[in-house]
């Protein structure tokens, strides 16, 4: 029977209040055995070893999943197919490496059987159930539980807030070994060096800037405007650097400037001292921070022209605001 519009989001409104239980839920039953995994993966990269995940159905995926996670924070982790691993797999165990193994029920015949194979090669196992009390949490090392009072399938046969509460629980454990091993974003940026994410954290200043002769820099000191204008031109750049003896930048000359010399009233305005229109004391950014941080310096001064200056002062390049979306990291 068709549902009416009322009736549909009222059905989507309780399967997500149903999830939203379970995951109360499952935060109100944390304990020390928490602890006691988050410690278990701790040793285990410490000595050189893996993390391996097992599930099938919606747990494999779930497993794949967290597979993915811990590998993203440099837990080298991997996921193990039960009936694969009984047929050749298992030799990608190694003694010392812990094995965490997903079921809701803790009675999933394939979880059973490789617990005391993983017994066998010296692992550690962790059971991810829901059921505390089940074969499976009893015959594992350590145990990590999640609640799921009810499901959301109005049948009560599609896995729906379990399965949300047991990657929630295991997405719990991967965020905790982050802040534990002090990852940071330069560390994070390491294993994410491609798409978006890796243009975001890798990407530096001194990587995207124009320089050569793309980044014109004349000396203050007796550079007239149409001189100025010239290199802009050259250098198909919407500015040029101002420096003095030193090399030090002491302002910036761009298009904006120009046009208000221009309008300046004097016949002559092109023969007059660049210092006399050009922008001092503009923003800069150093070479080495993220090429993120020269976006958000674009964005707060709504400016199009930016200059990077090395340790000493000098500008060694020219950011303009149209080279960004190239680089997509805006």
């Amino acid at each position: 029977m068709p549902l009416d519009d009322k009736t549909i989001l009222a059905q989507a409104r309780n399967c997500l209040t149903i999830e939203r239980e379970a995951l109360d839920a499952t935060a109100g039953i944390l304990n020390g055995d928490f602890v006691a995994v988050v410690r278990a993966v701790e040793t285990a990269v410490q000595t050189g070893h893996k993390v391996i995940f097992s599930g099938v159905g919606k747990n494999a995926h779930i497993a794949e999943k967290l597979t993915g996670t811990l590998n993203s924070i440099g837990v080298p982790s991997c996921f193990l197919d039960p009936t694969q691993a009984l047929h050749g797999d298992l030799g990608l165990c190694a003694a010392g490496d812990l094995a965490i193994l997903l079921s809701n029920s803790g009675s999933t015949a394939e979880m059973l059987r490789l617990l005391p194979l993983f017994e066998k090669f010296a692992l550690k196992t962790v059971a991810l159930t829901g059921a505390p009390g089940s074969e499976l949490a009893r015959g594992a090392n350590y145990r990590l539980v999640y609640s799921a009072p009810r499901e959301a399938c109005p049948l009560a046969l599609a896995p729906t807030a379990s399965t949300t509460a047991a990657l929630a629980l295991g997405d719990a454990l991967a965020m905790v070994l982050l802040e534990s091993r002090g990852l940071t974003r330069e560390d994070f940026a390491r294993y994410h060096p491609a798409g978006t994410l890796g243009m975001t954290l890798l990407l530096r200043v001194k990587d995207i800037m124009r320089t050569g002769d793309a980044c014109p820099v004349l000396a203050e000191a007796g550079t007239t405007v149409q001189e100025a204008i010239f290199a802009m031109t050259k250098a198909k750049a919407g500015a040029v650097a101002l420096v003095d003896a030193r090399g030090l930048m002491t302002g910036i000359f761009t298009d904006g400037d120009f046009r208000r010399s221009a309008l300046s009233g004097e016949a002559d305005f092109l023969q007059q001292s660049v210092a006399r229109f050009m922008t001092r004391n503009p923003r800069s950014i150093p070479v080495e921070v993220l090429a993120v941080e020269a976006l958000k310096v674009f964005q707060q001064y709504k400016i199009s022209d930016l200059m990077a200056l090395d340790a000493a002062g000098k500008p060694v390049g020219y950011i303009d605001v149209q080279d960004l979306p190239k680089l997509k990291i805006l």
